[in-house]
């Protein structure tokens, strides 16, 4: 059997576009394009996307993994990463890096008037708990489907 390379063009790929989030959650990430590009190759220990931020978006509520790990690169434009210890500029060549279960709610605000384009890898695990910083939801995933559940801090729904 021969083995040949696949390759796609990443703005070509499967794109999802805005968020999952329940209203009015979801507001900030309007204008959020992600590229799954991990799937183009069955790949199944970690999810790879090639995220686009237009002005004014962020690329999530800030909010941390209890058991995923997170690593972003800057590819174009600029973004601020939102965190725990205060807001720092990442410009293209700069990427920053998110160990599970540290605590440390973050997210990525474009607040250029140009879009912000950047690699986000993560983890991909059947059992996931993210906690969102600033707002009452969390979200778990459920380990039969992989789809995510928002709820309210206390466990009720939306």
């Amino acid at each position: 059997m021969q083995k040949t390379p696949k390759m796609v063009v990443a703005t070509e790929s499967e794109k999802r576009t805005g968020s999952r989030y329940p209203s009015p959650h979801d507001a900030v990430c309007q204008a959020r394009t992600k590229h799954i590009l991990g799937d183009q190759f069955d790949l199944t220990q970690f999810g790879v996307n090639l995220a686009v931020i237009g002005p004014g978006a962020w690329s999530a509520q800030r909010h941390w993994h209890a058991n995923e790990d997170e690593f972003v690169y800057m590819l174009e434009g600029e973004l601020v990463l939102a965190d725990d210890t205060g807001e720092h500029v990442l410009k293209p060549g700069m990427c920053a890096g998110f160990k599970a279960n540290n605590g440390n709610g973050h997210c990525l605000k474009n607040v250029t008037d140009r879009p912000a384009v950047y690699l986000e890898v993560g983890t991909r695990l059947d059992d996931e708990k993210v906690v969102y910083s600033d707002i009452d939801m969390k979200a778990f995933t459920h380990p039969a489907t992989g789809v995510f559940t928002f709820v309210k801090k206390d466990g009720s729904g939306f």
